[in-house]
């Protein structure tokens, strides 16, 4: 009996010990913030939307904020740290200078959910659950957003400048940088997609448009050359859609069959190579685009979180505690 009792005692404390072990890498859960702020997404959700209903432009730009998040250390919130002696912001970037925008809006919903539930969400599920929201503000697609990402309390802005795509890349970079974080060239078209909505400034594609190649429809390239002139950091905006600049849909890949890609990121992915299939795909039918567009920000919302007793909850996103 003795024997038996031992064995069990050492049997219940093995387990014990496994199941300590699986706490210690805890995983992301949509029900992560169920019982400690359940109001935490309806609240976030109705500051994205006014928003966005005050300016549409925000929509693009809060996606863009959540994935040039996810692909510098990870979904950490570490794109939202402004400069200190301490911390090179990636706010200031080459990916990010004067371009990333959004950054009030996501300190207003975290000041709204601090409101209800102070030190408990983090600025990293909000910019995931911000990007979701986004989408489906302007007719895009929706998804479940995985929650339980704490906040990191570093930044690097030299991994922003070799970590994002930049306007000028051609496809083989595209892919290098898109396979290094662990996507598959169809899953780094769909993310593209997300062009769709949103404006790019003048000198992001005046080497495409005053190009001579043949990748570029020439009437597209007369229109953007009347607010873009050939030289200079000039910040005028044309949408990256023309069609429907302001919703979210297939048109994107429409356009690029057509070459009326804007940036030259965006043509280089239908281009007589290895992604055109997908681009013709895409083109002609938007609920497999909307599926896995989806599919593939779910995944981007996996990259390197932290969790459990890694990193912080901060108070403010742009500073740490």
């Amino acid at each position: 009996m003795a024997v038996n009792k031992l064995f069990g005692a050492i049997s219940a404390l093995s387990l014990l010990l496994l199941l300590s072990s699986f706490g210690c890498k805890a995983q992301l859960s949509p029900t992560f913030y169920d019982y400690t702020c359940p109001n935490a997404l309806t609240t976030i959700r109705s500051t994205i939307r006014s928003a966005i209903s005050c300016e549409r432009r925000l929509a693009a730009s809060l996606i863009r904020l959540h994935f040039h998040d996810c692909f510098v250390q990870g979904c950490d919130g570490s794109v939202l740290l402004d400069e200190t002696p301490t911390i090179q912001s990636e706010k200031t970037s080459k990916a990010n200078n004067d371009s990333a925008r959004g950054f009030n809006v996501i300190e207003d919903a975290k000041t709204a959910v601090e409101k209800i539930c102070p030190g408990v969400v983090s600025c990293a599920d909000i910019l995931a659950v911000a990007a979701r929201d986004s989408s489906a503000a302007v007719g895009g697609p929706s998804w479940t957003v995985k929650l339980g990402r704490r906040d990191s309390t570093t930044a690097s802005r030299s991994l922003a400048d070799s970590d994002l795509p930049a306007p000028f890349h051609q496809l083989d970079r595209l892919i290098t940088l898109f396979s290094n974080k662990g996507f598959t060239p169809r899953e780094m078209v769909a993310l593209s997609g997300a062009h769709t909505v949103g404006q790019a400034q003048c000198f992001t594609f005046q080497q495409r448009i005053y190009s001579n190649g043949a990748d570029i429809d020439a009437g597209f390239a007369s229109t953007r050359r009347r607010r873009c002139p050939p030289t200079g950091r000039n910040s005028n905006l044309a949408p990256l859609d023309l069609v429907t600049p302001n919703q979210f849909d297939n048109n994107y890949y429409k356009n690029l069959v057509q070459k009326k890609g804007l940036l030259i990121s965006d043509q280089t992915l239908f281009n007589g190579s290895s992604t055109d299939n997908f681009v013709t795909e895409y083109s002609q039918n938007p609920q497999t685009f909307s599926s896995d567009f989806s599919a593939a920000m779910i995944k981007m919302g996996d990259l390197s979180p932290l969790t459990g007793q890694d990193g912080i909850i901060r108070r403010v996103c742009s500073a740490i505690n």
